[in-house]
């Protein structure tokens, strides 16, 4: 008999609320893609690059001028000092990378902490793996979570934490009190970090993200994961990065070998270029996106939602019960997409136990046009809500 593990897992949420927008031809506040069409030198490398390049299958762990070009960035941008030939293997996109650090590290039984509401594909491929996942439950306002909390989850199996900073869906940089503490944790128990740091490059304000990796201690026992489909806004093209130490890194290959394999060169290439010569980029990108989540944080409240602060990311959210909205996320998500045309993910599905049940997250890497459009049909979603609760 086949394995159900995986044959009967639910449509993810995204793919939900993406194919209701779709269908209803509603505003797509939802699935976290820009419309800005990403930085065109780097495209047009791109596609050079495959009229005029290699075409075949490049190195397993990436080409070497992209594996140069990662650690280089992050010795400029983040102070790490990376080997690129011994700690840094390319893959297909950031969650390529999750399953190879899972599959490649989680031995049968071993516990794995996650932070929740975590993105979708963390359990069911640390489950995949034979991993036992433990949940730190994260609750709104401020998306923290304390020494209780992280001792509380720990047990003689402990093996891995996953980190998501900048989170998704909270909005929150952690600060540096929090990665301290869990890099003591960590330093404590023996635990490895698997970080998923995709967002790295999106951070406003005098939000500051600082790796894991770079904390005292933590240099051997962190695996970091990047994102340049998140770093360019080219979510597309499924580059992703994995870098640890040598010992790490080799568990790391061996699985991303039998995942991908490897990742298309003219990809790789552009990529390689835009990181070594995107300073503009990187410096006018992150305040482009402020100005859209303050364009629809404003809108929002301007309606009388009640918005909550947004350092990173693409995405802020909204407190439905602070809003007036008496609904459930996940019920006033649908009713909002089939009802006023406005697509969102209520972040109650990104909870696999104890769900906080009264937060909408909201996609702002949009264009103003959008934006507005998502505002108004929010207000009237919540307008029908109310109208509909009153009659009955």
């Amino acid at each position: 008999m086949a394995d159900p593990t995986f044959s009967n897992l639910p449509t993810t949420i995204f793919e939900e609320m993406s194919g209701l927008a779709r269908s209803l031809s509603a505003v797509n506040l939802g699935q976290g893609f820009p419309d800005d069409p990403g930085p065109a030198e780097i495209r047009e490398k791109a596609a050079d690059a495959v009229l005029n390049g290699y075409n075949q299958y490049p190195p397993m762990a990436g080409l070497p001028e992209l594996r140069q070009a990662v650690a280089g960035h992050y010795a400029r941008t983040q102070g790490l000092d990376l080997d690129w030939a011994s700690e840094i293997t390319v893959t297909s996109g950031a969650t390529e990378a999750l399953a190879a650090a899972f599959f490649g590290l989680i031995e049968p039984g071993d516990e794995v902490i996650v932070f929740q509401p975590l993105y979708d594909a963390y359990v069911p491929l640390i489950r995949r793996a034979g991993g036992v996942a433990r949940f730190v439950r994260l609750q709104p306002p401020a998306w923290r979570f304390d020494r209780a909390q992280l001792e509380a989850a720990i047990t003689p199996r402990t093996r891995f934490v996953v980190l998501n900073n900048p989170i998704n869906p909270c909005g929150v940089v952690l600060p540096e009190e929090d990665l301290a503490l869990l890099a003591e944790v960590c330093i404590a128990h023996d635990i490895t970090a698997i970080c998923d740091e995709v967002w790295e490059q999106v951070v406003f304000g005098n939000a500051v993200h600082r790796p894991l990796m770079a904390l005292p201690g933590m240099r051997d026992r962190c695996v970091k994961i990047g994102s340049a489909g998140k770093m360019f806004g080219l979510t597309g093209w499924k580059v992703g990065f994995l870098c640890a130490a040598p010992a790490l890194t080799h568990s790391l290959a061996r699985a991303h070998q039998f995942l991908t394999f490897t990742t298309p060169p003219n990809l790789q290439a552009a990529v390689a270029w835009g990181l070594e010569n995107s300073a503009a980029w990187f410096r006018d990108m992150p305040r482009d996106l402020e100005r859209s989540r303050d364009r629809l944080t404003e809108g929002l409240r301007r309606e009388g939602f009640a918005v909550l602060p947004s350092q990173g990311t693409y995405f802020l959210n909204l407190d439905l019960a602070a809003s007036g909205i008496g609904m459930a996320d996940r019920d006033f998500a649908l009713f909002a997409v089939r009802e006023a045309g406005v697509a969102t993910i209520p972040v109650s599905a990104l909870y696999e136990e104890d769900p906080v049940t009264r937060i909408l997250r909201l996609c702002f890497s949009k264009r103003d046009a959008t934006l507005d459009a998502g505002v108004e049909r929010l207000a009237r979603a919540r307008d029908l809500a109310r109208r509909e609760a009153a009659a009955s």
